[in-house]
């Protein structure tokens, strides 16, 4: 083999594992992006209210904590992690999912989803505000969704803050 053909594959070799890196960044996989957001500060000293709360099982991706959507005095809506961890990965976002639970990828891409956005960090305390117009009645469940693999980490059931309390 002559020493140019060599030279060509050799880097067209160097740039597709570059390229691979890049797409799918695996370091991401292994690192953790820790937060740790305190409850807002709601007017007038009233104390958030919990609505629905519920435990984060894990789907493909070792999830656990709390899911909490609180309401402050000024009506503001909160959903709030806490004692969260699940895997990093690329383009990890937070969707509130139409359905009773988002136990499975089918589940969530049918029912219909809220995306909240990427998410804040795969471990430690987080805060989400919601809109007014959010259904509770609608979206009672939270998954954490890998949106460039479509895959579900994790999720949580919602479910009145009293009886999740009571479980």
């Amino acid at each position: 083999m002559k020493t140019s053909t060599k030279f060509v594959i050799l880097t067209a070799g160097v740039v597709a594992v570059f390229l691979a890196w890049y797409a799918f960044r695996p370091e991401r996989l292994v690192v953790n992006r820790q937060v740790n957001e305190a409850m807002p500060n709601a007017q007038g000293n009233s104390v958030p209210q919990p609505l629905v709360s519920g435990q984060f099982y894990s789907i493909l991706h070792p999830t656990s904590g709390t899911a909490t959507i609180y309401q402050t005095g000024d009506g503001v809506r909160i959903l709030r992690f806490t004692s969260f961890s699940t895997s990093n990965g690329p383009d990890v976002h937070v969707y509130l999912v139409a359905a009773d639970d988002a136990k499975d990828i089918a589940t969530v891409q049918h029912a219909g989803f809220m995306d909240l956005g990427v998410i804040k960090g795969n471990v430690g305390d987080q805060n989400y505000t919601l809109g007014g117009d959010v259904d509770l009645a609608k979206y009672r469940a939270v998954s954490i969704w890998c949106k460039r693999f479509s895959v579900n980490f994790g999720a949580a059931t919602l479910r009145p803050a009293q009886a999740a309390q009571n479980h």
